[in-house]
């Protein structure tokens, strides 16, 4: 395991890097998945983060997870916000990981970003904004988990409040599903059709987006699910809390499609 501790920023990148075997394959590039956890643009949730890299570890995936800039004071009271400071450090980190793919055993034509609730805004973000940023940050598949999307009518307030603040200008740009185009890279996508939080409604406005623009996306709408589910496993659920064993194959689909989008893992 290459295990790394980088920072970008006031961000911080912690890798989980699969080691080569020399007995089996000592030039193996692997794809990369780098995770960003939700919690509303105030936090970065733990239980969307280590298990979740080790998760796609075991699926011969290389993991890191961006502990990226977030509101301290939570609720829109930074009154400017955030943006684009969380949009930038996930740029950085995209293209630092193409820049040391032979080290990090990685292949750079491979390298997913994958986002749950806010962290999934923030993976969305630099789908369709990358080409401000360079081919380097762009990524090359994105997997959304009960992401937020919209600044309009579903909206998740208190993560757009979070990130931009009393910036009325800005609402427009941080609606997703308006920004989306044929650059967008291939989008997996799964929400819970009763989400408390974050309505359904961001994760169908983002696909019908992607249709539109013949973006290739797969959807999956779990019935009767809560939101911060994470992996859906034992391991991600406070103890007297019944773990979601209804939701826990989506990192399995997930896989499925990024191999269909990359040909293979390596």
């Amino acid at each position: 395991m290459i295990y790394r501790e980088l920072a970008l920023g006031n961000a911080l990148l912690r890798t989980y890097v699969l080691s080569n075997y020399d007995d089996l394959d000592p030039d193996r590039r692997r794809a990369f998945v780098l995770i960003c956890p939700g919690g509303g643009y105030s936090r970065c949730s733990e239980r969307e983060a280590e298990a979740v890299a080790i998760k796609f570890n075991s699926m011969s995936y290389n993991a890191a997870v961006l502990y990226y800039t977030v509101n301290p004071s939570g609720n829109g009271h930074r009154d400017e916000g955030i943006y684009p400071e969380p949009q930038e450090e996930l740029s950085k980190a995209v293209a630092w990981i193409r820049c040391n793919a032979e080290d990090l055993n990685t292949d750079p034509s491979k390298i997913a970003v994958l986002g749950f609730s806010a962290g999934g805004h923030l993976a969305a973000s630099l789908g369709v904004f990358w080409p401000e940023y360079g081919i380097m940050s762009r990524p090359d598949a994105l997997v959304l988990c009960y992401s937020v999307i919209t600044s309009g009518e579903y909206a998740h307030r208190r993560s757009i409040d979070n990130l931009i603040g009393n910036r009325a200008e800005l609402l427009d740009r941080v609606s997703l599903e308006k920004h989306v185009s044929k650059d967008t890279p291939p989008v997996f996508i799964w929400a819970s059709d009763k989400d408390p939080s974050v309505p359904y409604q961001n994760s169908t406005m983002f696909v019908d987006a992607l249709k539109r623009e013949g973006v290739r996306n797969e959807v999956v709408l779990y019935d009767s699910c809560n939101h911060g589910l994470s992996l859906g496993t034992r391991e991600v659920m406070k103890p007297d809390k019944p773990f979601k064993a209804s939701v826990s194959d989506w990192p399995e689909r997930a896989d499925r499609f990024l191999c269909s989008v990359f040909g293979s893992v390596f």
